[in-house]
């Protein structure tokens, strides 16, 4: 945290996704102590037996006394939050944190995103995150154009500088069409995300292992054992790495000799709390048969994570804290070539790529007196044997 408020970073989310208040506000207070100058709470939005209106607004209740707490948000990874149900959970957590300022980011992942936003609005939320052009949509944030333009339809002030968007809208649309990178589309409903929670990459890297497992057919069956050992495991939000974890243990209990004959070490460290307390308990039978294992044994005497002033003693003296920190959590071959490469460009323009890539593919050909590009638009002639630019314009 002090590096990133010393490089410029102001405002920060604090987040646990089991929901712990001691980690939030211990997160907060670190944050504060950085420099930190706004701090929001995320509440992490779900469906399952237990995450009710009650649970959010105890949940925010005991957060917002906070001096580390400035605002607040909804955060719906996977898109599933309701107009219907924002009707009530909204003013149920408004209620719970003492005029706090509220924030809603719901992804669009199942369509219901932008409906949602428009709700929002009207039940007081006061900010609505978005994303811009060609990164909007698909499985991101609403598009911000249209979300301002459908908050002022329905009788919003939106106080934006509607130029700047459409530039910030436009740079993004260019840079996919230059990368040749598939723009965010709308998504259709899908009603069975409701039950299962898996987002779209969880699901694409499923279909691929069953695949490769010859088990193409059994896909609907792994999902319905998804709903279930997401039960049994006190209803984890499905947000990284807790889908993974889920979707691979349904699939181990579909293809072993019996379920939970095989476990993996995720799930016995999650079992174990080293992710936090689980919302809901565990259920008893399956926590004795995953905690009996011997590998459980092995697991629960892992030590502790090294306070950084005894894992520095592993590096060379002399690193920056920003290397230090990339070298304690990375491969080391992966940061010598990042340092290897330098800053990173402080400005791209997307459409300079088609000519960047063109005068790449002469600089690899056989030497020319001279080459000249022209265009609409564009005149460029090269001499050799500099090959100095002669005329441009």
């Amino acid at each position: 945290y002090d590096r990133l408020v010393d490089s410029g970073i102001s405002r920060f989310v604090a987040l646990d996704p089991m929901h712990d208040v001691d980690a939030l506000l211990a997160t907060s207070a670190m944050i504060r102590k950085a420099g930190g100058a706004e701090i929001i709470a995320a509440l992490t939005y779900t469906v399952s037996a237990v995450h009710d209106d009650a649970f959010y607004a105890r949940l925010a209740a005991q957060l917002a006394p906070s001096a580390d707490v400035d605002r607040f948000y909804i955060k719906d990874p996977a898109g599933l939050l309701t107009p219907e149900r924002a009707r009530t959970l909204i003013p149920a957590i408004r209620a719970s944190i003492g005029g706090k300022p509220l924030e809603l980011h719901s992804h669009c992942t199942i369509g219901l995103s932008p409906l949602t936003c428009m709700a929002a609005a009207e039940l007081g939320v006061e900010v609505i995150q978005v994303a811009c052009g060609a990164a909007s949509n698909g499985t991101s944030l609403p598009d911000a154009q249209r979300t301002v333009a459908n908050l002022r339809a329905l009788g919003h002030r939106v106080d934006i500088d509607d130029h700047a968007l459409a530039r910030v809208a436009a740079y993004f649309d260019g840079l996919a069409e230059a990368e040749g990178l598939p723009p965010g589309t709308p998504q259709q409903f899908d009603a069975a995300f409701l039950r299962h929670q898996l987002a779209g990459g969880a699901v694409s890297t499923l279909r691929r292992q069953l695949a490769e497992l010859k088990l193409s057919e059994r896909f609907d069956d792994v999902m319905e054992e998804v709903c279930r050992v997401r039960a049994e495991l006190g209803y984890p939000i499905m947000v990284t790495p807790f889908p993974q974890i889920v979707y691979t243990q349904a699939l181990y209990n579909l293809i072993g000799a019996e379920r939970y004959a095989n476990v993996s070490d995720q799930v016995i460290r999650y079992v174990l709390g080293s992710f936090g307390r689980p919302t809901a308990p565990i259920e008893p039978d399956v926590q004795d048969r995953i905690l009996s294992r011997p590998r459980a044994r092995e697991l629960s005497t892992e030590p502790p994570p090294m306070p950084p002033s005894e894992l520095r003693k592993r590096f060379a003296p002399g690193l920056s804290d920003e290397e230090f920190l990339l070298r304690a959590v990375m491969p080391a071959d992966q940061v010598d070539a990042m340092l290897a490469a330098g800053p990173a460009r402080r400005h791209y323009n997307p459409t300079m790529r088609p000519l960047l890539s063109l005068l790449r593919g002469v600089a690899a050909r056989p030497p020319a007196s001279r080459i000249v590009f022209d265009k609409p638009g564009l005149h460029l002639a090269l001499r050799s044997p500099l090959m100095e630019t002669t005329d441009a314009r």
